[in-house]
C-alpha cells in the first residue's frame, strides 16, 4: 500500500478540514521569521504578558523541580484548595476543591468542556480566536452574537434573550470573557445580573472566562458567578496575571450542580493528558496563595497597563479611530471605518487586508477583526500592547510615587516599542 501525498484532505476528519493554525500563534511565528530576516517588527499580535513570573513563584518551581510523579487527574488537592480560597478571596464566590479542575492551560480545559457538553455554543463577538474553532473541531453548533461598538461591544440582555427565543429548551453554554480579549472592555454589576437572570431562566450554562480578572485596572473584579452561582463555571489560570503563559496551567471552578461536567471532563482528561505537570502545580500553589509580594506585583503591573492603554486610546482617537477604553488586560480593538474611503483607495477593503498592509508597510503586527468573529469587511483589528520589557518597567515603577502619573516620557522610556508602533500606525494612516 502506498501513502498518498496529494489530495490527502479526504483522509482528514470533516470537522478539521480547512482548519488552520491559531491566528495568534501564526502571527507570532511570522513576526519571528521577519525579525530573522532583519526587519524591525513590533509584536502587537500575540497576547502574552510582558511581565516576568513573580520571583517567589519561580522559587517555588525551582524547589519542586524534582517532582516527577503523575498527579491526580483533577489536580493536586492542595492546589485545588488554594484555587478555591483564591476564588473566595478575590471573586467572592464559594467553590469546593472537589469541583476544581486543573489542566495544562485553560485553553485545554475549554476544549474538554466542548468535548463533553452536547449543546450549542453562544459567543458574543468579538470573541477570543479559539472558542469557535474548538467547537467546530468537536462538531458543536456555534451561534455568534454580534455586539456593537456603540454598546462598547457588550452583549445586551435583549439580544441575549432574542437569541434564546428560538428553540428555548436547547442545551446551551454562553462564554462571557470579562475583561474581554480582544476589546479590554468589562461589564458593570447590574449588566451581569441581567444576563445571569436570563441565563438562569433558560437553563443556559455560563462559562465565565475571567483569566484577566486580576488585571482589572481598579484591582477589583465582579464575577457573573455571584449572580448565577449554580449555573456558572469560572475559568482562570496563571498565564495572564502571573506572566506564566508557557507554564500551561489553567483552572475550572464549578458549583455542585455542575459537578457532573467536571467529572466528565476529568474522565476525558484521564485518557488524554493524564495530569498537569507536577512542578508547575507545586509552583501554582504559591501563586494562588497570594501575599504582599504578589499584591505589589499586580498593583504595579496594573498601573503600567492602565497608563499605556490610556495613552494608546487617546492617541488613536486623535487619529480619528473609534476605540473603547479598556478596563483591564492588555488589548484594544480599534475601528478604522472613518478611514474606509482612504483605505479603499489603497486596495484595503477588509480587516485581513488592513493587517497585512500595516505589517508590510510599518512592521506593526496585529490581528484582524475577522478572526474574532467580526464581518470580514469590518475594518477592525486587535492591538496587544505587550511589546516591552516588563521586568524593566516593573523595576522602574517601583520607584515612582503612586501619586505621580506615568506620563508620556516615562512610557516612551519604558514601553518604547509600543509607543513607536502606535506612532508608526497613526503616521501610516495620515499618509494615506
Amino acid at each position: 500500500m502506498s501513502y498518498p501525498h496529494d489530495h490527502t484532505t479526504a483522509l482528514l476528519s470533516p470537522t478539521v478540514r480547512g482548519l488552520e493554525p491559531s491566528p495568534t500563534v501564526a502571527t507570532n511565528e511570522r513576526c519571528e521569521q521577519l525579525r530573522a530576516e532583519g526587519r524591525e517588527i513590533f509584536k502587537l499580535g500575540l497576547g502574552q504578558s510582558p511581565f516576568p513570573v513573580p520571583p517567589s513563584v519561580v522559587e517555588a518551581l525551582r524547589a519542586h523541580a524534582h517532582r516527577r510523579e503523575y498527579m491526580a487527574v483533577k489536580g493536586l488537592w492542595a492546589l485545588r484548595e488554594e484555587v478555591s480560597a483564591h476564588h473566595r478571596r478575590r471573586l467572592g464566590i464559594s467553590v469546593h476543591p472537589d469541583h476544581v479542575l486543573i489542566g495544562p492551560g485553560s485553553k485545554e480545559l475549554m476544549f474538554l468542556l466542548q468535548v463533553v457538553f452536547a449543546g450549542e455554543l453562544l459567543l458574543p463577538t468579538p470573541a477570543w480566536v479559539s472558542y469557535e474553532p474548538q467547537a467546530r473541531i468537536v462538531g458543536r453548533g456555534v451561534r455568534l452574537l454580534q455586539t456593537r461598538i456603540e454598546d462598547e461591544y457588550r452583549l445586551l440582555p435583549e439580544d441575549f434573550e432574542r437569541a434564546l427565543a428560538r428553540d428555548p429548551q436547547r442545551p446551551r453554554v454562553l462564554i462571557l470573557n470579562d475583561p474581554s480579549n480582544p476589546t479590554g472592555v468589562s461589564y458593570d454589576d447590574d449588566h451581569l445580573a441581567r444576563l445571569a437572570e436570563i441565563a438562569g431562566r433558560h437553563g443556559v450554562i455560563l462559562l465565565a472566562d475571567e483569566i484577566y480578572s486580576d488585571l482589572r485596572f481598579t484591582g477589583e473584579h465582579r464575577s457573573i458567578a455571584r449572580h448565577l452561582p449554580q449555573g456558572t463555571i469560572v475559568s482562570g489560570g496563571l498565564s495572564k496575571w502571573c506572566g506564566a503563559g508557557g507554564w500551561r496551567l489553567g483552572t475550572f471552578a464549578a458549583p455542585p450542580s455542575l459537578g457532573w461536567l467536571i467529572e466528565a471532563m476529568a474522565a476525558v482528561a484521564s485518557e488524554t493528558f493524564t495530569s498537569t505537570s507536577a512542578p508547575i502545580q507545586m509552583a501554582a500553589i504559591r501563586a494562588f496563595q497570594g501575599g504582599t509580594d504578589l499584591e505589589l506585583y499586580l498593583r504595579d503591573a496594573r498601573r503600567i497597563l492602565a497608563a499605556l492603554g490610556g495613552w494608546i486610546t487617546a492617541r488613536l482617537r486623535r487619529a480619528d479611530l473609534r476605540v473603547c477604553e479598556a478596563a483591564g488586560g492588555f488589548y484594544l480593538f480599534p475601528d478604522f471605518s472613518a478611514h474606509a474611503a482612504a483605505l479603499a483607495a489603497r486596495g484595503i477593503h477588509s480587516s485581513d487586508a488592513l493587517c497585512r498592509q500595516l505589517l508590510e508597510d510599518t512592521g506593526v503586527a496585529t490581528l484582524p477583526g475577522s478572526v474574532f468573529g467580526r464581518p470580514p469587511e469590518e475594518l477592525t483589528l486587535r492591538l496587544a500592547f505587550v511589546d516591552f520589557d516588563g521586568a524593566r518597567a516593573l523595576t522602574a515603577v517601583e520607584h515612582r510615587p503612586q501619586a505621580e502619573p506615568l506620563d508620556d516620557a516615562w512610557l516612551t522610556e519604558h514601553c518604547g516599542a509600543v509607543v513607536a508602533a502606535i506612532e508608526r500606525l497613526t503616521r501610516w494612516l495620515a499618509a494615506g
